[in-house]
């Protein structure tokens, strides 16, 4: 991969699109093609966090160019194309159509307006939801009230927003309102999903690792058929734990939820949750300690190395 002091040359001409939470997005070759440039920026709750992780940029870029070339070589197609740098990615350009009477069943070329979340283990905001009966044991496949950590029967796939304010989950009528898209190719989206995350779950075993869960966008190509955007499979999207102290009963987080966790200690997510339900100012987010911004750079870090994806 190309030294990192390319980055100039690479963005000489580019116009930038957007700022991203995580990456800065810029148009290319007149607009044929984006170059995404992956930031040490990380954010939790849609905030932006005032602290930067070394090299977790570099990581991003590294781990989702290995899964792009992972789902090609499965078959599925994916809007990647390079990484002229070490934190940089080039891809096929998609529009983005935030007004969803403007998406047809027709409509081609176009990022879909969902994100799709794939859940093996009952963890995070699933096992909050199932605690306040907003969603019941019978909806995962369970005849009882599953504990923290236990392995679902079935992967539970769900869909939120993606390009409003804050995600919002949907159920799947108005997901396909939405995106117009078919059921038929939801489903060729959702069993693409489950294929890659069998790949993604054998990797970090190998590398010590649980693969809990995992978001994942699509675009629809100039034919209309799905195409993996984004990026997936890293710290950022998916959430993955310590094999070992799994069994052992303890659930280490090796992801972004290691950073969610800290906010949610001091009372920072609590607080930021009720001025957004009272629809009050919502409080500014404060930087991670030093020694939990090492950490975190260790994980992203260890993770792409664990993954099998140098």
């Amino acid at each position: 991969m190309p030294d990192e002091s390319s980055i100039d040359d690479e963005l000489q001409g580019a116009r930038l699109l957007r700022q991203g939470k995580v990456k800065d997005v810029y148009e290319v070759e007149g607009g044929e093609y984006l170059l995404f440039r992956f930031s040490n920026r990380i954010s939790v709750f849609d905030k932006v966090i005032p602290s930067e992780i070394p090299r977790k940029g570099e990581t991003l870029c590294r781990t989702s160019a290995f899964w792009f070339r992972k789902a090609e070589k499965m078959g599925y197609r994916t809007h990647f194309i390079e990484c002229p740098t070490a934190s940089t990615m080039k891809v096929k350009r998609v529009e983005v159509i935030r007004d969803y009477t403007r998406i047809t069943p027709s409509t081609r070329s176009f990022l879909v307006p969902l994100e799709f979340i794939a859940r093996y283990y009952v963890a995070g905001s699933l096992h909050d939801r199932l605690k306040k009966g907003k969603i019941t044991p019978g909806e995962l496949g369970f005849g009882r009230m599953p504990e923290y950590g236990e392995r679902l029967p079935e992967p539970f796939v769900e869909v939120t927003t993606k390009l409003e304010e804050h995600d919002r989950p949907v159920t799947l009528k108005e997901a396909l309102q939405m995106s117009s898209l078919s059921r038929e190719e939801y489903e060729e989206i959702v069993e693409i999903i489950l294929k890659v995350d069998e790949e993604i779950e054998r990797a970090a075993s190998r590398g010590g690792l649980i693969h809990v869960d995992g978001k994942k966008e699509f675009g629809m190509d100039s034919d209309r058929r799905p195409m993996l955007v984004d990026t997936f499979g890293t710290a950022d999207e998916d959430r993955f734990w310590d094999r070992r102290l799994y069994d052992e009963g303890k659930f280490v987080e090796l992801s972004k939820e290691f950073v969610r966790q800290h906010y949610r200690e001091i009372g920072y997510h609590e607080e930021l949750m009720r001025a957004r339900e009272r629809g009050e100012k919502e409080p500014e987010i404060p930087p991670l300690p030093e020694e939990k911004v090492e950490e975190v750079s260790r994980i992203y870090i260890e993770g792409t190395q664990a993954g099998n994806t140098r």
